[in-house]
């Protein structure tokens, strides 16, 4: 393959690239302002810029839907775990576990105030949509998924006892969850700095400090 050709390719595929990412921030942006199914594909691509042609071929909408999440909240699309995820992998080898935890509180709150709005669309939208239902069935067992790693990281530090991590993991989604978010920020009207600290004091309290993992 020449040279010429080479590049070629790799600037196309740099644009389709660019061009996907435009048409999930755009439609996450609506899904989460409009709700999913007052979103079209066609306000899709104005919002995107680019072609209806171009929304239809980055996937039907229930899988936009899903990509809008992941990208809003992880970074990036995908199944693999939140845990394999750069950002959050980082936090996890953080040596002192109390900065390791502050970064982690933070990295959910950013995450929560991007994607909670879409989440909410998700949530709603699977009521009548199976596609829907079945993409937030299945981030549903990535997510429990992920708490158990997370709890699990927990009783490595010694934060929590091993025995009870279940109970741990359970609690630790409850905290975190994107509808505990839009309870106390949107619905309550909680800046984010208020919100952050309850999130942090109540891992600690709930979790860490007041153990409800001895519970039986």
């Amino acid at each position: 393959m020449s040279i010429s050709r080479t590049y070629n390719s790799s600037v196309r595929d740099r644009d389709a690239a660019e061009t996907r990412e435009r048409i999930i921030t755009a439609a996450g942006r609506l899904f989460a302002r409009d709700g999913y199914f007052a979103t079209p594909m066609r306000a899709i691509a104005a919002e995107a810029g680019v072609s209806v042609q171009s929304v239809h071929l980055a996937g039907p909408k229930s899988s936009l839907l899903l990509a809008a999440w992941e990208h809003a909240f992880a970074g990036d699309e995908g199944a693999h775990s939140l845990l394999e995820r750069p950002a959050m992998a980082q936090i996890l080898a953080e040596p002192d576990s109390t900065v390791a935890l502050t970064r982690f509180v933070a990295f959910v709150v950013e995450a929560n105030a991007r994607g909670a709005g879409i989440w909410r669309a998700m949530r709603t939208a699977a009521d009548a949509d199976p596609q829907v239902r079945a993409a937030a069935s299945a981030q549903d067992a990535r997510r429990r998924a992920d708490l158990a790693l997370g709890a699990g990281w927990f009783a490595s530090r010694g934060l929590v006892d091993p025995s009870n991590q279940n109970i741990a993991a359970d609690v630790l989604g409850f905290l975190t969850a994107e509808e505990s978010f839009l309870y106390f920020v949107e619905d309550s009207g909680w800046p984010l700095e208020r919100y952050q600290e309850w999130l942090l004091q109540s891992i600690q309290l709930l979790i860490l400090d007041g153990q409800p993992t001895r519970m039986s």
